[in-house]
């Protein structure tokens, strides 16, 4: 494991069985993000991008390969300590926001931390800059349905950030919104990002956003190779 990195991923394999047809979606996939690195996750869709991210988040166990996370080889963890893992690391951002209906766009942010074991005073305070920070300071208290669709995907990048993760996640995070909105939204959430310091891995099909990001990785018949050179990425390869 390359201790420098806060994901490896090394020699990921995955397929899945439709009736007696096998279906081979990764092939010996590689990749390292570093500390405060953000990297562009671009491919077709139904090239496995979908599948990638699940694995990397410990969603999803790959058919072979290993997935470290902070220097914490994961391939083997029980489902006990992936979900800690998950909890202790990681946050998700979707295409669609999955927010609680019955709670206001603070309860929302503040749920993750409050299971996390945070005071309520301390997801109250996280949960109000956060919201703050994303432009939604007059409307913390106002449920899902009173939102609208930028503003719903910016209390969902909210919360994924909640519990201070080492890592985000996100899959075509504003990929259900009007052009103009979802290039906003993704600006924002890049900029809280990298000023936070956090690495991230994030699926995007809009090219001109993913050349804002540190790194292009594209899934290609199932690998990785780097958007500029075209290369297949190998783990622990030199980037820089």
């Amino acid at each position: 494991m390359n201790k420098m990195s806060t994901l490896q991923l090394k020699n990921i394999y995955k397929h899945f069985y439709q009736g007696n047809q096998k279906l081979e979606v990764l092939k010996g996939l590689d990749l390292d993000i570093k500390p405060k690195e953000v990297v562009a996750l671009v491919g077709p869709s139904g090239s496995g991008k979908s599948t990638l991210l699940q694995i990397s988040g410990l969603l999803e166990r790959p058919t072979s390969g290993q997935v470290f996370l902070d220097g914490t080889d994961c391939s083997a963890a029980t489902d006990v300590l992936r979900t800690s893992l998950r909890r202790d690391y990681l946050g998700f951002v979707y295409q669609y926001h999955n927010l609680l209906a019955d709670f206001n766009a603070l309860e929302n942010v503040m749920i993750p931390q409050l299971i996390a074991g945070k005071s309520r005073k301390e997801a109250v305070a996280k949960a109000e800059w956060l919201l703050e920070r994303l432009g939604l300071k007059e409307r913390l208290t106002h449920r899902p349905a009173e939102l609208s669709g930028g503003e719903q995907q910016r209390v969902a990048i909210a919360r994924a950030l909640a519990n201070t993760p080492k890592i985000l996640l996100a899959d075509e995070p504003t990929g259900n919104l009007d052009p103009n909105t979802s290039d906003n939204v993704f600006l924002e959430l890049l900029n809280i990002v990298k000023e936070t310091g956090l690495s991230a891995l994030i699926a995007t099909h809009n090219m001109d956003l993913a050349a804002k990001m540190d790194r292009e990785v594209v899934l290609k018949n199932g690998v990785l190779v780097d958007h500029r050179s075209n290369v297949k990425i190998k783990s622990d390869q030199n980037f820089y």
